[in-house]
């Protein structure tokens, strides 16, 4: 089964060119035949020359960004885009999430649209569709819901897996807060489920851990594109022991998405290291699945700097019920964790420590909050890897402070008449700040 990806905006088209680099580069190792072909039905298809083409389509305001995302993987000299599988225009949303969302959205929805569903119906069975925007900026966010929006009404039942960058926190636009509060609020109730990336997250584990001196856009990109294409790529599910899954965004949902309410992922990978470092570095299953576990319990995205002091709390049983100790400050409780190890011997590897019942919200079925995915192929040049994609509390702060920081200036009526003019009324904000704390007050209380 076939993954449609939706590059939008800037930060869409840079992610997805990255993506689509980390795949095709991993696939092309020795010794991967079936590998291979399980991830070229994901996101490749040949077309009449016999070229390699991403199954993509690419939008964006501006031709700049598409040019250098199509530039870069026909330089590649492995794999392409499709030579009309993208629109732009040459005129941006200035940031405006308004602008994209009630203004080009409209305007050019009939051709957007049209590039979605001739992509689609080159698939032979569609897994799912992978949208890719900042959640912050004006095209990407704005018109990219807009986009979103029509691809559930075009698919109502096929799964939209949204992937987010959530942006620095010191600031990337003055207006980033609403925007990202539209962007959450439309697209929560759009998508099956939305796996987000945060930048100052990635900025330092490409600081700390890859050390890079110098930090560009591209470096953070890669992270995310080797963390995503970590998920993304074939292995060995619950549901299909014998073969690679040929459904593998219906299998993730199924693992991680309990309840309707709860649908914001996280992601850890471990190791991340610079290149230079890689060949003289070794690692073992019990050690990379510790680190993993305590980054998951005490939400620390890297293994630097991780609290050893936060433990998953005991269970007491002498009340006849399962009755919680109070939880360690800082610990992150979990709905439901997927856990994907890559690499050699991972038939060894132990995961039972991921069971704890202490680890999950109290009310859900014992058996049902974790799964675990496997392959023996490395994956991008690494041994062994290992990667956790969580529903849990883990985005819960940066959420929270990203709607108090909009309320703020939305209560001081701060940029609104920006909106309005575009047809975004206060009583759309209104509805959008109440979506996202019920989704605030779930994950405070799972």
């Amino acid at each position: 089964m076939s993954v449609v990806a939706v590059q939008l905006g800037q930060c869409g088209n840079q992610i997805g060119q990255q993506l689509f680099s980390v795949i095709n580069s991993d696939s092309n190792g020795a010794n991967r035949k079936t590998y291979k072909e399980c991830s070229d039905e994901r996101f490749f298809y040949e077309n009449s020359k016999g070229d390699l083409v991403a199954r993509s389509v690419l939008f964006d305001m501006e031709p700049k960004v598409i040019s250098q995302a199509i530039t870069k993987a026909s330089k590649s000299g492995k794999w392409k885009y499709g030579e009309t599988a993208h629109f732009c225009q040459k005129q941006g949303s200035g940031n405006n999430w308004a602008n994209g969302f009630s203004v080009h959205g409209p305007r050019h929805e009939e051709v957007m649209t049209d590039l979605v569903r001739r992509e689609v119906e080159r698939c032979d069975r569609l897994a799912g569709i992978l949208p890719m925007m900042s959640v912050a900026g004006g095209t990407g966010s704005g018109m990219g819901t807009y986009v979103t929006q029509c691809i559930r009404d075009m698919y109502p039942n096929s799964f939209i897996f949204n992937h987010l960058t959530w942006p620095y926190c010191t600031g990337e636009v003055i207006v980033q807060n609403y925007n990202s509060v539209l962007t959450l609020s439309h697209l929560y109730q759009l998508s099956d489920a939305i796996l987000v990336h945060e930048n100052d997250t990635v900025h330092k584990i490409c600081a700390q851990l890859m050390n890079i001196k110098h930090i560009s856009i591209s470096d953070v990109n890669k992270v995310i594109a080797h963390q995503l294409g970590s998920v993304l790529q074939p292995a060995f599910t619950e549901h299909s022991l014998s073969s690679y899954s040929r459904d593998p965004i219906g299998e993730l949902l199924c693992s991680l998405v309990c309840h309707p309410e709860f649908k914001l992922l996280s992601l850890c990978n471990i190791p991340q290291m610079c290149s230079s470092s890689l060949a003289y570095s070794a690692f073992k299953w019990p050690g990379l699945l510790k680190h993993l576990r305590q980054m998951l319990i005490a939400n620390a995205k890297m293994e630097e700097g991780i609290d050893w002091k936060v433990c998953v709390p005991s269970v007491d049983k002498s009340a006849g019920e399962m009755a919680r100790n109070k939880r360690h400050v800082g610990f992150n409780t979990s709905l439901a964790n997927l856990l994907i190890l890559r690499g050699k011997d991972v038939s060894t590897a132990d995961t039972g420590a991921f069971k704890d019942s202490g680890m999950y919200a109290p009310w859900l079925p014992a058996g049902g909050t974790f799964s675990a995915w496997n392959t023996s192929v490395p994956f991008n040049g690494y041994e062994k890897s290992a990667t956790i994609v969580s529903n849990s509390q883990s985005l819960l702060r940066p959420l929270d402070n990203i709607v108090k920081k909009a309320w703020n200036m939305f209560a001081s009526r701060a940029y609104i008449h920006q909106y309005t003019k575009f047809g975004v009324s206060e009583e759309d904000f209104l509805d959008c700040f109440t979506t996202l704390e019920q989704i605030i007050s779930s994950y405070t209380h799972p």
